[in-house]
């Protein structure tokens, strides 16, 4: 991923695009590689069926999408059709739901109440970068536990809000 600094201003459809052009991956492939890679994680497979079941979509579009991760080299089909992981699937699978964690984590460090939908509808936009930055400030919480305790009571506090800058 190409991570300079862009100071050129664009609409989210256009920074899509043109992040779409550096990478395979449409944020729809990402989630489907991401719950594949989870399943695969649990069990050593996955099928359609499951698939489709904890993305709560249709197995005709679940099936469709693997096979254009398929054609892309992320996962394979067995001869038992078990949907299986490549090892750019595994890759790619492990950043994905490493990813998803740390921004779940984070969203409840900060006490969002609905971290998951919160997750789904960012995880894309984000650089590595960023998510390595958010994991850094995760482990540091982590390692100062008394600074996380201060942080609880600010915000029990009702302080004001504000940007800093």
């Amino acid at each position: 991923m190409d991570e300079k600094q862009n100071s050129e201003y664009r609409t989210i459809r256009g920074y899509q695009m043109a992040n779409q052009r550096k990478n395979e991956l449409t944020p729809a492939m990402e989630d489907y590689l991401e719950m594949a890679f989870k399943l695969c994680i649990e069990n050593g497979y996955t099928r359609v069926g499951r698939l489709s079941e904890q993305l709560n979509v249709r197995p005709s579009s679940a099936s469709k999408m693997i096979s254009k991760l398929v054609e892309l080299g992320y996962l394979e089909y067995d001869p038992y059709e078990s949907i299986l992981l490549t090892g750019k699937g595994r890759t790619v699978g492990t950043y994905l739901l490493h990813r998803h964690d740390t921004l779940e984590q984070f969203f409840r460090l900060i006490g969002n109440t609905n971290p998951l939908e919160e997750v789904e509808l960012i995880e894309h936009s984000l650089t590595s970068s960023t998510v390595s930055q958010i994991n850094n400030l995760l482990h540091f919480f982590a390692q100062n536990p008394n600074i996380c305790k201060e942080y609880e009571l600010f915000k029990k506090n009702d302080n004001p809000h504000f940007c800093p800058r």
